[in-house]
Formats: structure tokens, C-alpha cells, sequence
């Protein structure tokens, strides 16, 4: 399995993802909302981690009257730890070089 291209909206797009939980599951457009980022960014992204097997995704089974059902995405466990380990790696290397954190973790 390998390690996509860290981009900023790649980060952004994982960071949402470790964040979610059971209780408020990344459906796309929230992962588009709290990643700050558009669609056309997040679902390419998405797709790339798929292939890589680092996210899954299903369809909402009792989808809300008045609208679409929802694609809900999430990290597999294998992905979780190569997403983990990206990260830390990344943060590594900008502490070693001086360079602004993303993502807010010291």
C-alpha cells in the first residue's frame, strides 16, 4: 500500500477523517465543509485513498425524506495507521526544518 502525495487538501481531507466518529460519521459534503475545501478537491482525494485501500465507503441506509442518501467515508483500520503515521512523519519533518505546523499539533 502506498503513502498518496501529502498535499495540503490531502491532509485536510485525512485530519476530517481521524476526526470522525460513530456518532457523526465524514459524509462528503461535511468532509468538503470541514476541510474547507470543494468538491472537486475532496471527492479525487477520496478516490485516490480508496484505491490505495486506506478509506471505505457506504451508502446511508435510512436515508432523511427530501434528500439523496449520503456516501459516508471512513478510514480502514490499516489506513488509520498509514494515515497516523503520515502525519506524525510530516510534522517530524517540519519541526526538523523550521517550517509553520498544519493542522495545529505541536
Amino acid at each position: 500500500m502506498s503513502t498518496p502525495r501529502l498535499t495540503k487538501p490531502t491532509i485536510a481531507v485525512l485530519e476530517v477523517l481521524l476526526a470522525a466518529t460513530d456518532d457523526a460519521p465524514a459524509w462528503g459534503l461535511s468532509i468538503c465543509r470541514d476541510a474547507d475545501l470543494g468538491s472537486g478537491t475532496v471527492y479525487p482525494i477520496l478516490d485516490r485513498l480508496a484505491h490505495r485501500g486506506w478509506v471505505e465507503s457506504r451508502d446511508e441506509t435510512d436515508p432523511h425524506p427530501g434528500r439523496p442518501p449520503r456516501r459516508y467515508y471512513e478510514l480502514t483500520g490499516t489506513g488509520r495507521l498509514h494515515a497516523q503515521d503520515a502525519l506524525r512523519e510530516r510534522r517530524a519533518r517540519q519541526r526538523r526544518f523550521g517550517l509553520g505546523l498544519v493542522g495545529g499539533d505541536a
